[in-house]
């Protein structure tokens, strides 16, 4: 009795847990939807995995124009939608927000278009403690000589029911992220080039540098501190 009490019991807690982490509609569709060719999609869960709660990163972009040679220049856009029935709703998108894409503008007299840009979705995580996840951006934007690489930590603030900001790291010439997990939970792994307080653009100090970001109950703490932090709003 005892034993099949238990099995009726673990039954009811998978049959609930389901039901919770409902599978995503086969045909759902996106108002409005992202600008140019999708590129990258991912399922994140900002207020915790359940199907009310199911939101969308999308990476898109789309084309601008061409040096009549070889190269296109693309418009990059961030959106983020939060599902309701079959549809994501947008919630967020960018470069109308200036994170993390800026506007990509035509050269005056030229076939070129700038900053040329490139961007992923780097991952998703409990970064800021179990439950919620937040989404991790990688982005490239480049004007002149490498130009720079940054990234954004995006999450769903609860007062004011809008997706913004957590973290936002940039820079020179590139940075990578990818989201890992420990003994001491998640964090954000960025890996780029280091650069002293006096190094040129050319001669990082250190080629590969790489840092963890870690939210703690003083914030977001860097080890080592190698990359710059930037204010958000």
């Amino acid at each position: 009795m005892v034993r099949r009490n238990l099995i009726l019991t673990l039954a009811v807690v998978f049959a609930l847990t389901t039901a919770a982490i409902a599978d995503e509609p086969r045909n759902y569709t996106y108002s409005p939807r992202p600008p140019g060719a999708i590129v990258q999609s991912q399922v994140f869960y900002p207020a915790g995995e359940a199907m009310h709660s199911q939101w969308r990163a999308v990476l898109s972009r789309k084309a601008l124009g061409n040096d009549g040679k070889t190269t296109t220049f693309y418009q990059w856009y961030l959106s983020i939608y939060a599902i309701d029935g079959t549809v994501y709703h947008l919630k967020y998108r960018s470069p109308q927000n200036p994170i993390p894409f800026a506007t990509v503008e035509r050269a005056t007299g030229a076939n070129l278009w700038f900053p040329v840009q490139n961007a992923s979705i780097a991952g998703v995580g409990e970064l800021m403690g179990p439950g919620a996840q937040q989404v991790v951006i990688t982005s490239h934007q480049m004007a002149a000589d490498c130009g720079s690489g940054r990234v954004d930590v995006l999450f769903q603030d609860a007062a004011m029911q809008q997706i913004m900001p957590t973290l936002s790291v940039q820079n020179g010439c590139e940075l990578s992220a990818k989201v890992i997990h420990d003994a001491q939970g998640y964090a954000v792994s960025m890996t780029g080039p280091y650069y002293g307080p006096h190094a040129p653009m050319c001669c990082p100090t250190t080629a590969k540098a790489t840092a963890i970001f870690r939210f703690t109950s003083k914030g977001w703490v860097q080890k080592p501190k190698y990359f710059e932090v930037l204010k958000t709003p």
